[in-house]
């Protein structure tokens, strides 16, 4: 039997686990948490983050990061993008040796402007071969609930794609193949930025033409940074790109949707904080995103837009203002 470990006990960590569990494999689940490990121990639950989703009994949560690490041929990260790091420094020495780092992760690290896999082989000097990303329209809470979803994993060794593509193939979870690391990663990460944008629109009473103009723009601005950066156009239309974004900028379930619904409605940053129990990556990833951007002299509107909306205070309706009023141009991307 598989072993794998999720290190992260969140709606996605947890959701992911129940997949693997479900596709056949020994998952040991990894949370710094005591209360909420024993809880799902004893109750087959997670409450604070999936209630009412059963959890296999082939899962099993523990506080020990060592405990989690042994034996695992697939180790799979969950924790926010901007504490990875910190995270992976401690429990690099732990993990199994030659065990496949699978990013769950859909941010930009601050500072940086890394990519989570960037960071993750220069904490690990894990090589190219032994980093997996997984990213797609992957809405926990459908997935725990085990509704159809189809998603992508992605490593620049293809075999290793596709034993992780086994590792979590379920009924109900459809994994495609994918070499292309950081076109994956970057859908992920500047989708949370657009689902922002969409949802302070939202937020502002506008439209649905307002909302899918954001969507598609977005996409063209990802699309740009992503070729500059070696991505495949192609990762863009697919799953891992438009899928991602739409269901992103487009679900209730979506928490930068919802953070961005609450700013476009007159709440401030620390009042939408406050009312935020789990993270909204793109709040942060924002300004990376932004940075990655400029580094490669990428021009990015809708991001420098949310980047004045959530860090420099500007009111949306005067930010949309400057939005539209940029000079016209021809559509290509």
């Amino acid at each position: 039997m598989t072993r794998a470990a999720v290190y992260g006990t969140g709606s996605w960590g947890t959701a992911f686990a129940v997949v693997l569990a479900d596709a056949g494999c020994d998952v040991t689940l990894w949370g710094r948490r005591s209360g909420l490990v024993d809880t799902v121990n004893a109750t087959r639950t997670n409450p604070d983050y999936l209630p009412g989703v059963e959890i296999p009994s082939s899962v099993t949560a523990t506080t020990d990061p060592a405990r989690a690490a042994r034996d695992a041929e697939f180790t799979v990260l969950a924790v926010p993008s901007q504490s990875l790091r910190a995270n992976l420094e401690h429990w690099t020495p732990l993990l199994h040796p030659g065990t496949v780092l699978v990013s769950l992760m859909k941010g930009v690290e601050l500072g940086t402007a890394e990519r989570m896999s960037e960071v993750i082989a220069e904490v690990t000097e894990a090589g190219p071969e032994r980093i997996a990303v997984l990213s797609g329209p992957n809405l926990a809470k459908e997935i725990a609930a085990r509704q159809p979803a189809a998603s992508v994993v992605a490593c620049r060794d293809a075999s290793v794609a596709r034993r992780l593509q086994t590792a979590c193939h379920t009924p109900y979870f459809r994994p495609y193949t994918n070499t292309d690391v950081v076109g994956c990663e970057l859908g992920g990460a500047v989708k949370n930025v657009i689902a922002l944008a969409v949802g302070i629109a939202e937020g502002m009473g506008l439209g649905d033409n307002a909302k899918a103009s954001l969507i598609t723009r977005g996409l063209a601005e990802t699309t740009r940074l992503g070729l500059v950066m070696g991505a495949d156009a192609h990762t863009f239309a697919g799953l891992a790109g438009m899928g991602d974004l739409v269901a992103t900028c487009s679900s209730p379930l979506s928490r930068n949707h919802t953070f961005g619904t609450n700013l476009g409605r007159g709440m401030t940053l620390e009042e939408t904080i406050a009312v935020t129990r789990q993270t909204a990556e793109g709040v942060k990833s924002c300004q990376s995103v932004l940075d990655l951007a400029r580094r490669h002299a990428v021009d990015m509107p809708i991001t420098e837009t949310v980047v004045s909306i959530v860090h420099q205070g500007t009111p949306p309706l005067v930010a949309l203002k400057e939005l539209m009023s940029r000079s016209a141009k021809a559509e290509g991307v």
